[in-house]
């Protein structure tokens, strides 16, 4: 994948990640805060992969650490600028649920689609 196209993607996650990911799911911190709530959402590349990708802070005193990261979504770059996209099930386990979409149809996805929740 040329450096150019890792950069469109990149660009366009994160318009999309500031328009209406972070408005959507991240919310003021609670003021007796009892669950982990989202306090960031972003987007990064590991070899093939572009991930989306949620911080959740602990509000706990005692916890081993303040906070932690949660994969999302991920595209697998596919060849010809397609992607395969899949979501992080509860079990730990990546599902692909999409095979051989465009940049564009990935991103209306993970917006829509309720698999794609951070």
């Amino acid at each position: 994948m040329l450096r150019s196209s890792e950069s469109e993607v990149a660009t366009k996650a994160n318009e999309l990640i500031e328009t209406v990911l972070k408005p959507k799911h991240i919310q003021p911190p609670p003021e007796n805060p009892q669950f982990n709530y989202i306090v960031d959402i972003y987007s990064k590349w590991y070899q093939r992969y572009f991930y989306l990708c949620a911080t959740y802070q602990v509000p706990r005193p005692d916890a081993q650490k303040a906070s932690f990261e949660v994969k999302f979504a991920r595209m697998e770059y596919a060849g010809n600028n397609h992607f395969h996209l899949s979501f992080m099930r509860h079990t730990g386990q990546w599902v692909e649920i999409y095979t051989d979409m465009s940049l564009d149809e990935c991103l209306a996805s993970i917006q829509n689609d309720e698999f794609f929740f951070p």
